[in-house]
């Protein structure tokens, strides 16, 4: 026996002896083949054994003493369902073998024409298709099993006659049973929502056309009771010799849930939480779109509103975040009623708004919306049973040709924003090509600030502190200069507001700190006067809400060898109401330390007596712009006067600014003014400078001729 032969368990069932051993015989000369076989002379032991046995083929006659006909077929189907069946007969009835073949046989043969060539072709190929057979069975079977047991409709579309298979599952996905839909491509096409029906034919025609190797698509379909839901469809088309399709067949699957996610998703990626309004990303998206429209009609003029609220961070410190949280949503809901419905409110952040007003004739129609937004903030807010009161100074930019990007449009909108803050709280600012130049200049001065510091181009001037009843030397206040590279000598009113905008503002007051202290500890060796030069030093604010000031100053008063006394911290009125305890707790560490503390600009700003008996401070300070209106129509020599008389009854020193006409000096001093400074005593003097006129002893000969300035 060679590799080649094959192994073939054969049940024969046959009654009459002689053709039996003829089969045989025709079965041992079949080339290429080893035949195992069991005969038996009758019908029920031969089901017996096909039931416990398997067996590769059954050689079946239909004449049996106990069973005759096609019964004896079906009852050997019945128990070898698996096998294959060839009957052997001598009846050849047309009609029987047909029958037969219906009822499992794989042939019909006739005995007297049999012989070993055709037997094992006839076993072959029974074997053969029966495992063929098998085989498709099986697939079907999982495929059936597949289509049940899938989330996906399954569909199956002939496009020759336009009929198509739907699943159940398939129909179950739009709310059907199985009967209520048809087996129409038009029960599915139909069913496609109008605003997706474009994308849904592109998809298809470009995958009937050969395009795309496989059709796919997304898209809304009305479901029964006119739910729309969301499905994807995939597929793929057969082609006949000619590349036309013919046939196609692919799934559906329910995709509503993931769309919903998605669509949540995005909604929370698009809108802020707190307030449920667009945010920054969504915005911008919404004034690019307003843009691109302006653009291709400029008769479609829209306007950007900046804001933020007034006082907002003095309602988080005071009455706590979740006060300020709700206050911003409350200020969202009303505003949203002031506004239509094309018209874009979002939170960009913090206590930040801004607004795209859509369809607008002109700057008017965005300032008649700005009132009435301000009108609607105007009235009060109950939180927590806390009346709170805010406002908005607004920015305005009106669409313009000169806008490429809505980050221009924005910025310019925040730029007039600030113009609008600088004139007073409530109220709004139209941009213009001015506040550009000039945010342009700011922008380039904290630029050249940043490189001012690192290159050593700050430099302190000092004007001499004098003392009114014998005009001589207290002391000195430190004045801070820039040489700019090229526009020269630069006086602190031109910078020092950026530096406070900017995170300059600290390193740069303690430079001025620093070298101030220093130097005062050299002129403290060089003219031991009695009593000892103070220095005074204007201070930010924003140095007193550091932790660590106090200690670093004593660390530096320590260093520099000069008695905490000798230095004067000039601050204004604003720092304290702004900041309050913050602020004084710093100052309480510096009053321990033992460093003189002074209100700068008394007067001018809240002037509140609560916080001068709260916290004793050394010396007040008079603005310059009383002392310069003293002999005006408008005197102000009562204010002064009365000033020095507060001073004076608090215990405290009184210092005079801005003195610069002989009527001035002499109407203090007949005020009994302890202390003044300004440009009739002396002009701010570089250090060197200063040594000269300490040397001089007195100011006299100075205030004889009054130096200007």
């Amino acid at each position: 026996m060679t590799e080649q032969t094959m192994t073939c368990r054969v049940l024969l069932v046959e009654d009459i002896e002689s053709e039996a051993t003829l089969v045989i015989k025709h079965l041992r000369r079949v080339s290429g083949w080893r035949f195992i076989i069991e005969h038996y002379d009758r019908l029920v032991p031969a089901l017996e054994r096909a039931r416990e046995s398997r067996f590769d083929v059954v050689l079946l006659d239909l004449n049996l003493p106990d069973g005759a006909g096609i019964e004896v077929c079906q009852r050997m189907h019945e128990a070898a369902p698996n096998t294959p069946t060839i009957v052997l007969t001598n009846q050849t009835s047309i009609e029987l073998g047909t029958k037969a073949l219906r009822e499992g046989a794989q042939d019909y043969l006739i005995k007297r024409e049999v012989d070993s060539t055709l037997l094992g072709r006839a076993i072959r190929y029974a074997i053969e298709r029966n495992r063929a057979e098998r085989a498709l069975r099986e697939s079907e079977q999982r495929y059936a099993l597949a289509v049940a047991g899938a989330n996906d409709g399954i569909w199956d579309w002939n496009m020759r006659d336009t009929e198509v298979y739907f699943s159940p599952r398939w129909k179950a996905i739009l709310g059907y049973a199985e009967h209520e839909i048809a087996d129409r491509i038009d029960e599915w096409f139909g069913r496609v929502d109008q605003r997706d029906r474009e994308k849904f034919d592109e998809a298809m025609s470009q995958h009937l056309e050969g395009r795309t190797a496989l059709f796919e698509s997304e898209y809304r379909i009305t479901a029964k009771g006119g739910e729309v839901r969301w499905v994807l469809s995939r597929g793929v088309a057969v082609r006949d010799e000619s590349s036309a399709p013919w046939r196609m067949a692919g799934s559906m699957t329910d995709i509503t849930r993931r769309k919903q996610t998605e669509a949540r998703l995005l909604h929370e990626a698009m809108h802020d939480a707190l307030t449920g309004l667009p945010n920054r990303i969504l915005f911008m998206d919404r004034l690019e779109l307003a843009l691109r429209r302006y653009r291709r009609d400029p008769h479609k003029l829209f306007a950007v509103l900046f804001f933020d609220l007034d006082r907002f961070k003095h309602v988080n410190d005071s009455l706590g975040h979740q006060v300020g949280d709700e206050l911003l949503a409350q200020v969202a809901g009303r505003l949203l009623g002031c506004l239509r419905p094309g018209d874009t409110l979002a939170r960009l952040g913090g206590d930040e708004f801004a607004i795209v007003l859509n369809d607008i004739a002109g700057p008017t129609d965005a300032i008649f919306v700005v009132e009435r937004l301000q009108e609607a903030l105007a009235q009060e807010f109950e939180i927590e049973a806390h009346a709170i009161y805010t406002s908005a100074s607004i920015g305005i930019a009106v669409s313009s040709e000169s806008y490429r990007t809505p980050d221009e449009m924005l910025r310019d909108a925040d730029i007039a924003m600030y113009r609008a803050k600088n004139s007073g709280q409530a109220t709004y600012a139209v941009f213009d090509t001015y506040m550009h130049d000039q945010a342009m200049f700011q922008h380039r001065m904290e630029t050249d600030l940043r490189r001012a510091l690192d290159k050593g181009e700050f430099d302190i001037y000092y004007q001499p502190i004098i003392a009114m009843h014998d005009q001589h030397v207290i002391g000195f206040e430190a004045l801070l200069r820039w040489h700019h590279p090229s526009r020269g000598l630069v006086m602190p009113d031109e910078f020092i507001g950026i530096v406070e905008d900017t995170s300059l503002v600290v390193p740069i007051g303690w430079w001025v700190i620093e070298r101030a202290c220093y130097q005062l500890a050299k002129w403290q060796r060089l003219f031991p006067l009695q009593p000892t030069l103070a220095m005074s030093i204007n201070v930010s604010g924003k140095l007193f809400l550091t932790d660590d000031m106090a200690k670093r100053l004593a660390a530096l008063l320590e260093d520099c060898g000069i008695a905490p006394q000798s230095i004067r911290l000039e601050i204004t009125e604003r720092v304290v109401m702004d900041h309050g305890d913050l602020v004084l707790s710093t100052l309480s560490d510096l009053r321990e330390l033992g460093v003189q503390l002074h209100v700068d600009d008394f007067g001018t700003g809240y002037s509140s007596l609560t916080y001068l008996q709260r916290f004793r401070y050394d010396s007040l300070k008079i603005d310059r712009t009383f002392v310069s209106t003293m002999s005006e129509k408008v005197d102000s020599s009562a204010i002064v006067e009365a000033i020095i008389s507060l001073g004076m009854t608090l215990g405290m020193q009184v210092v005079a600014e801005g003195v610069e006409t002989p009527e001035q000096f002499n109407r203090l001093r007949a005020m009994n003014c302890p202390a003044a400074q300004g440009f009739w005593f002396c002009k701010p003097l570089h250090q060197d400078a200063v040594n000269d006129f300490l040397r001089t002893g007195t100011p006299a000969a100075l205030i004889s001729g009054n130096v200007g300035h």
